[in-house]
């Protein structure tokens, strides 16, 4: 199967999938007689999981990390669990840190006037001072 072909099964960009070879993501895929690279359903399932892994914030070391545990016939699902919940907690962090940011520009805008004056509390806020 041609890289064109694996784009389409995997709903990744042939750039995509070039550049996850490049990173030693996936297996390598063997070339053909004229350097064509040639893939098999292996590879459509491991540019699957990285896509689907991507697609809820693993980054790609943790990519890795599971297209190794995929590879891997002696894996235990702890492993995979603990690492999914490790991003899940992540992921919590990261939207408790998203509600705090929101919450301040609410005040933030809240405190200003919104007018026609050069006087803004948002500004004077994030400058550190009290008055323009």
């Amino acid at each position: 199967m041609n890289i064109s072909d694996v784009a389409k099964k995997t709903g990744l960009t042939s750039k995509t999938i070039r550049f996850y070879e490049e990173k030693g993501l996936v297996t390598p895929p063997l070339r053909s007689g004229n350097g064509y690279r040639s893939y098999t359903s292996k590879h459509i399932e491991e540019l699957t999981l990285l896509r689907q892994a991507r697609q809820v914030g693993f980054n790609l070391e943790e990519c890795r990390e599971m297209i190794g545990l995929f590879n891997n016939p002696q894996r235990h699902s702890a492993d995979v669990k603990a690492r999914t919940l490790d991003k899940v907690a992540e992921i919590e962090s990261h939207i408790h840190e998203l509600n705090l940011m929101r919450t301040r520009l609410l005040a933030l805008a809240e405190s200003c006037p919104g007018d026609d004056s050069a006087e803004c509390p948002i500004i004077n806020n994030f400058a550190g001072c009290c008055h323009p």
